[in-house]
């Protein structure tokens, strides 16, 4: 008699046709039918008439139920970076009968598996870990937060986060590597990253499931799945020969030059004055050089053995010049690989939409901001001539030269000349330190349009304060001119 059964349920571990049957026999004894299944079976017909569907997500959950193995796993999502962290608690077991519990409970967790440093440090992670029992695979890669949004300025203190973790886990099987960097540089995408972090593990002895599992969980998937094995198979050389990985990502780089840290001020400048010919024409990329070259000069005739202003020139002189108005807008997206880099992450059919606020159209709300429209792909053509007619930026021709905004941008560009002049005119040892910080204030002037004005007017109240400052330790007789 069912009734006298030691159970009301029957977990079933089939697909197909195979756990439609076995759900109508479980049902028709007048027991409950439970299937766990992945997202591709999520409209089966088992799916949809089982008593509880479970859904699995993530290929490591897949891989051990494919392995037969128990699997449990609890979500707890935010909005990932921008509005706080997302958590998932896995178990695996070798059945499901031997899982009790879906959250893993404080001191309870065997890996810590952190794809993002600043959530894996986070005291609601770390609760979880037990010093000298927990290991951990780490992204030593420093996503920026949602806190940047609230403070310009904001720098993850990896090194800090880092030690958190070791704190809080085995120390000796606390493995590190920058994921994110390896990923874009030997697969062209950062979204290798969690994969290659899995990949790690596995070959760390850290992953319960079979590689089969994982690889067979991958094509479940349907999406990437030779990126993802490759991926996979680029982590576990890196827990055998981190050095060869290493060397790979640095000769078969898929970094855009565009992205790259110049190794010196020689190569910055020459860069930079290349992007402002490219921006506007050689006059305009010479004028960036000419300036750099004369505080270069004066910083090593006058402060020998100081360093960091002329740098500081060439980085906010460029930042300067190359305000990005109506035309540069038009030239990234017209004289750029921008077409190239779409078709290079998305496949089938898809739409572009242009969400923008041109200022000589776009409507205005009741503080006056402007209200971004949105456009659709007709305006890449109307933006490839509008790129042509950039010569005519800061002429009496130019029709967005005349805003306030523009104006304004023009200004500090004459401003700054005149600021770096000044500060060559009387520069010495003494007053070396408050010059770098006078030429460094245009880092402090951001985003656009009402945004930029803001910050703007803070950060020339921040000049004039340094300015008084720079007065009082100018040489005396250079005061006295």
């Amino acid at each position: 008699q069912v009734s006298s059964w030691p159970f009301d349920s029957v977990l079933v571990a089939n697909r197909g046709e195979i756990a439609v049957r076995v759900l109508r026999t479980v049902q028709a004894l007048g027991l409950r039918g439970l299937i766990v299944h992945h997202a591709a079976d999520r409209h089966t017909p088992a799916v949809r008439m089982a008593d509880q569907a479970i859904e699995i997500t993530g290929s490591t959950p897949v891989a051990a139920y494919l392995d037969g193995k128990g699997v449990s796993q609890l979500d707890l999502t935010g909005m990932a970076q921008k509005f706080g962290s997302v958590l998932s608690h896995i178990w695996v077991a070798d059945r499901q009968s031997d899982l009790h519990a879906t959250r893993i409970p404080e001191l309870g967790a065997r890996l810590l598996f952190g794809p993002d440093l600043v959530t894996s440090a986070s005291d609601d992670v770390l609760a979880s870990c037990r010093p000298g029992v927990t290991a951990a695979i780490l992204n030593e890669y420093a996503q920026v937060t949602g806190d940047f949004t609230r403070n310009e300025d904001l720098r993850v203190p990896s090194d800090s986060l880092l030690e958190a973790v070791r704190a809080g886990c085995d120390d000796g099987r606390v493995h590190t590597t920058d994921a994110t960097g390896l990923a874009v540089a030997l697969m062209g995408d950062a979204i290798g990253a969690n994969m290659l972090l899995l990949g790690l593990a596995y070959q760390k002895g850290l992953v319960p499931v079979s590689e089969d599992a994982l690889f067979r969980a991958i094509e479940f998937n349907g999406v990437a799945v030779e990126f993802n094995r490759t991926a996979f198979r680029w982590g576990r050389l890196v827990a055998i020969d981190p050095d060869f990985v290493a060397a790979e990502a640095r000769g078969h780089s898929f970094t855009p030059d565009s992205q790259r840290f110049s190794h010196d001020l020689d190569e910055m400048v020459a860069r930079r004055e290349a992007d402002l010919t490219a921006y506007q024409d050689a006059a305009y990329g010479a004028r960036y050089r000419r300036l750099v070259d004369r505080v270069r000069t004066a910083e090593k005739e006058r402060t020998p053995g100081r360093k960091g202003l002329a740098e500081a020139v060439a980085k906010y002189f460029y930042k300067l010049l190359a305000y990005k108005d109506e035309y540069e807008v038009a030239r990234l997206f017209s004289e750029t690989d921008f077409a190239g880099s779409l078709a290079g992450r998305f496949v089938g059919n898809y739409r572009l939409r242009f969400h923008m606020a041109p200022p000589l159209l776009a409507k205005r709300d009741a503080n006056g901001t402007p209200q971004k429209r949105e456009f659709g792909a007709w305006l890449l053509p109307a933006l490839k001539l509008l790129a042509r007619m950039r010569r005519l930026r800061g002429t009496p021709f130019d029709p967005f030269g005349y805003t306030a905004e523009r104006q304004a941008e023009r200004r500090l560009i004459e401003d700054y000349e005149e600021t770096t002049d000044w500060l060559l005119s009387c520069l010495d040892h003494d007053n070396h330190a408050l010059a770098l910080e006078i030429a460094s204030v245009p880092e402090h002037i951001r985003g656009f349009g009402h945004v930029k004005i803001r910050h703007l007017t803070e950060a020339k109240q921040r000049e004039a304060e340094l300015r008084r400052a720079f007065e009082t330790r100018r040489p005396a007789s250079t005061a006295a001119e």
